[in-house]
């Protein structure tokens, strides 16, 4: 059957809607018309878009899209994107954006779709507004970069970017910031500058007890830099009050950074967490006070402790360089945690760095080694500690020649080579 036979089957199709036809055959014509038909034919589609069938619509949108005529699609697809039937709303918004159309209906549309149930429409709004370059709906667009579907808030980013200038897009954007709710206020006090955190100042005080724990973590960032009494204050009460792990480990590495010392007590109770503890572990190490180091001695012969926390506390010991510390960590080489060897491996490996004593040198030396004889772990971060320690350089070399593994004999000849 040639071309011409073909519309003309396809027309004959679409021309008969009684309760006796097929809708599966009008949904086929429609398709084929639109993939193969002429500028012409293009008021047969916009007569089946008006089918009583979801599917006959949702095909004429697609028919519509692939035709190429924008005149008939931008009278006929903005209404098919209010249509009762989420499939045809994302055939016709899909073929809008194929043919580039334009003018307030269109953007009216794209725009109520920003708050449709179907997320896949959400994104089909966000790009045909990123097409158009307009907003659509400030309000909406705000709202959707909490939206819960990386692409959708990723893409209502991308429509916002480019009008952070326009005053509509930066008051919505402030309001947010100031009284939003959740993910959205969270992201957008994330992206806003710093500059804007003076203006902000009272609401970021207030969000520090916001229920929703995205909040208070995204105010916390913004507050830890700032030297006020009352913002530190503020940021005390709320470690003292925070229930939230993540939360509480943003803010227990920021004010242990800062070397707020009556953290180390607050610190001290959050090792047992499995997600802060880690965090925990880190705040103590900063602070690096006698009390603080001793805290994190017992995490590491505590085994009720989750196996990050005690991997992050060997990393500190390392860190603070007590004399004790080579002993501490060298027996953690063997411990059943593969995250607590690995803290150990890095905590030696600050020793190394900043300089053993020369009693210490060999049995680090030897014990790095076989720790990277035995494969347990991942090469690189042996590597690492051994780097620059000369002591282990004969016994590196017998491993490159006696090892059955091709990464390990690697490794040890990048050692012996002084290549790491």
């Amino acid at each position: 059957m040639g071309t011409r036979q073909q519309i003309a089957y396809f027309l004959r199709e679409l021309a008969y809607s009684g309760p006796h036809t097929d809708p599966a055959r009008r949904a086929a014509a429609a398709k084929g018309l639109g993939r193969i038909g002429r500028p012409e034919h293009a008021g047969a589609l916009a007569g089946a878009a008006a089918d009583p069938v979801p599917a006959v619509r949702a095909a004429a949108a697609l028919g519509l899209g692939r035709l190429g005529v924008p005149e008939v699609g931008g009278t006929v697809l903005p209404r098919l994107m209010r249509d009762t039937d989420p499939w045809v709303r994302r055939r016709a918004s899909v073929a809008a954006i194929r043919l580039k159309l334009t003018g307030p209906t269109v953007t009216q549309a794209f725009a109520d779709l920003l708050d449709d149930p179907d997320h896949h429409l959400r994104i089909n709004a966000l790009d045909g507004l990123y097409a158009l370059g307009v907003a659509g709906d400030v309000a909406a667009l705000v709202r959707l970069l909490g939206d819960p579907e990386g692409a959708v808030w990723g893409r209502a980013l991308r429509v916002l970017y480019p009008l952070r200038g326009d005053p509509v897009v930066r008051a919505e954007v402030i309001r947010t910031a100031r009284e939003g709710e959740g993910a959205a206020r969270a992201q957008v006090l994330e992206i806003l500058p710093r500059d804007c955190t003076e203006r902000l100042l009272d609401s970021l005080l207030t969000g520090l007890r916001d229920p929703s724990p995205e909040v208070r973590y995204a105010v916390a960032r913004r507050l830890l830099d700032q030297e006020r009494h009352s913002v530190q204050d503020a940021l005390a009460e709320a470690l003292r009050t925070e229930r939230d792990p993540e939360v509480a480990g943003l803010l227990l590495r920021g004010l242990g950074w800062r070397g707020e010392r009556w953290v180390t007590d607050l610190a001290a109770r959050w090792l047992g967490d499995p997600r802060a503890g880690r965090w925990a572990a880190g705040a103590l190490g900063d602070l690096g006070t006698g009390t603080a180091v001793a805290h994190l001695r017992r995490a590491l012969a505590d085994r009720e402790l989750p196996a990050l926390t005690r991997g992050a506390a060997a990393v500190e010991v390392g860190r603070a360089g007590r004399w004790d510390a080579v002993w501490l960590l060298l027996p953690l080489l063997d411990d059943p945690g593969a995250e607590v060897r690995a803290g150990a491996v890095d905590g030696l490996g600050a020793l190394v760095r900043d300089g053993l004593r020369f009693w210490e040198r060999r049995p680090v030396a030897d014990a790095l080694t076989a720790h990277l004889a035995s494969g347990r772990d991942g090469t690189w971060n042996t590597c690492r500690a051994l780097d620059g320690l000369d002591e282990a350089l004969p016994a590196l070399r017998r491993l490159a020649e006696e090892t059955d593994s091709a990464e390990i004999r690697a490794a040890a000849l990048r050692l012996a080579k002084g290549e790491t």
